[in-house]
């Protein structure tokens, strides 16, 4: 830190700081054991919000439960307080609702969107005294990137149902946080782990390398609908991404489905040539093909009173659809070549990264086999929109490696953690995993200080002859530039053009960011220019 930075510290910026890194310090070094170091926030929370809680009713002197309007004015001024900006907005009756345009904890929050998890449990903690019951909505957030926070806090249970957000709730004197993802966790990895432990003849490598995290609203509702579908034959469409852990959430469903004794089988629809795809799914006689010396036993007799994964379901040629559809509707089929018709009691878990309901439009995926096999649709996001899975992950997987190679544990340093945080992962939990074990060979001390992750994509686009042509402190200073200019780009965004605020922001003077700007050939006033444009089309919505 700098004798300026120093000087420009006050207590505020100093317990934003402190509870910023408390809550990474908690993740990396904490109870390796525990599903989720969101635990520590919560109590942390909670106990908070109880001494403000406190503090209020002496100055007010009040000896009774508060009303919705005195419960609004103190989470506000409450927050207000310590440098955010809260306002009440409109609502239906019995929910609150409030939006921020800065947050108490400054950009710190970026680094540890978790952080968010306390202004829940805060407010969440003081309704549930008050009302006896408290569900925290996050609708938007800053330490996401949303321009606004929006919290909704819902004091009657049946109003809230519809919605997902963590709950509070009054048990004797005693506030207990209801969230779904510690005890849906620890049900479905008791799952899978009396899965695993029953079929012992599965291979480690075909098993999960990791318990999937579920730090993020998003995750935990992926959680609740596991638990919710996994009892039930219906058939299951997973979508998303690449990497994002689409056969974690079939294996968990049928781990904790009444087929968790039978058998599990996982086909990539992508990797079979299309001429054999009919015979690797239904099988095949002796003598249907030349090569066909022996009778062949598809996976769909292979899973019987199981489940069958079918990953890269949209890779499934026409002809196999019509097939496959039949078996769905009928539970029967034959095998190629052969004219017995045989029985298939099989749950169907489908998966692709690609969109069906387009391929349906195209003519390239059966309509009526869609709807057939998207009876359950559960659709992972993007690693880049759920942050806090992304640190939750990075700490998991840092525990993991150190368990695998025998070693002392290793963390983060805070320039690592910007680098993860701002990168979009493209490769999702799996680019994120390769990435850190990487780092993890390659750094002999306790502290990972680089992450080859830009550094990747920079080398394809150089060409072996320019590559050698430069040096160490030319790359350095290329890369250095390139993130200097996405944050100045992020500092317009955010202040709307204002450069004093960016130059604060930066921890530099105006001058120099003007500098920057002109070097870069960043022109500010058209963040400003979306600024007026925003408001006039907000005015004219009113």
């Amino acid at each position: 830190m700098s004798s300026k930075s120093l000087l420009q510290l006050t207590p505020i910026n100093f317990l934003q700081t402190f509870v910023a890194q408390s809550v990474n310090v908690a993740g990396q070094l904490g109870c390796p054991d525990c599903q989720s170091h969101l635990v520590y926030i919560e109590h942390l929370g909670l106990a908070t919000g109880a001494c403000f809680e406190a503090v209020y009713r002496e100055q007010s002197d009040l000896d009774t439960n508060i009303n919705l309007d005195q419960y609004s004015e103190l989470i506000i001024s409450m927050k207000n307080q310590i440098g955010a900006n809260f306002s009440r907005a409109s609502s239906k009756p019995g929910v609150v609702r409030v939006v921020n345009t800065r947050c108490p904890f400054g950009e710190a929050v970026k680094g540890a969107p978790e952080l968010c998890r306390m202004t829940s449990s805060v407010f969440g903690g003081i309704a549930a005294r008050n009302f006896g019951y408290a569900k925290v909505v996050l609708n938007k957030r800053l330490a996401t990137n949303d321009s606004i926070c929006e919290v909704y806090i819902y004091t009657d249970r049946k109003s809230a149902s519809r919605y997902d957000g963590d709950e509070y709730e009054d048990e004797s004197g005693v506030v207990v946080s209801k969230s779904v993802t510690a005890d849906a966790a620890i049900r479905i990895e008791e799952g899978l782990k009396k899965f695993w432990c029953h079929t012992n003849h599965a291979l480690a490598n075909d098993r999960p390398k990791a318990f999937v995290v579920a730090e993020s609203a998003a995750m935990r509702q992926i959680y609740k609908c596991i638990e919710l579908v996994a009892p039930t034959d219906a058939s299951v469409q997973i979508t998303g991404e690449t990497g994002v852990g689409k056969e974690w959430v079939a294996r968990a469903t049928h781990a904790l489905s009444d087929r968790w004794q039978q058998a599990f089988v996982a086909v990539n629809c992508g990797a079979i040539p299309e001429n054999l795809i009919e015979s690797a799914l239904f099988g095949h006689e002796k003598g249907a093909f030349t090569g066909a010396y022996n009778v062949h036993y598809g996976y769909f007799e292979r899973a019987d009173k199981g489940t069958l994964f079918l990953d890269e379901i949209d890779a499934l040629p026409v002809s196999a659809q019509a097939r496959l559809l039949r078996i769905l509707q009928e539970g029967e089929f034959e095998r190629v070549g052969g004219r017995q018709t045989l029985k298939s009691d099989v749950r169907i878990i489908c998966a692709s990264n690609r969109d069906i309901k387009e391929m349906v439009a195209s003519g390239d995926f059966r309509q009526d086999l869609f709807y057939r096999l998207s009876v359950i649709p559960i659709h992972i996001p993007p690693l880049r929109e759920r942050l806090e899975d992304l640190s939750a992950l990075v700490m998991h997987f840092l525990r993991k490696l150190a368990e695998k190679y025998q070693c002392k544990s290793k963390v983060l340093s805070e320039p690592a953690w910007l680098r993860a945080m701002a990168y979009p992962w493209p490769g999702n939990v799996r680019e994120l995993e390769n990435i850190l074990e990487r780092a993890f060979l390659f750094t002999p001390g306790h502290v990972i200080d680089e992450l080859d992750i830009a550094g990747s994509d920079a080398q394809k686009s150089v060409v072996p002859e320019e590559l050698a042509n430069l040096d160490l402190r030319t790359l350095k200073k290329n890369a250095t530039m390139e993130l200097e200019k996405k944050i100045i780009h992020a500092g317009l965004n955010r202040f709307s053009g204002n450069v004093s605020q960016v130059a604060r922001s930066m921890g530099i003077t105006p001058r120099a960011v003007h500098q920057k700007l002109k070097s870069y050939g960043i022109d500010p006033s058209a963040y400003r220019k979306k600024l007026a444009i925003s408001s006039t089309d907000s005015g004219q919505g009113r």
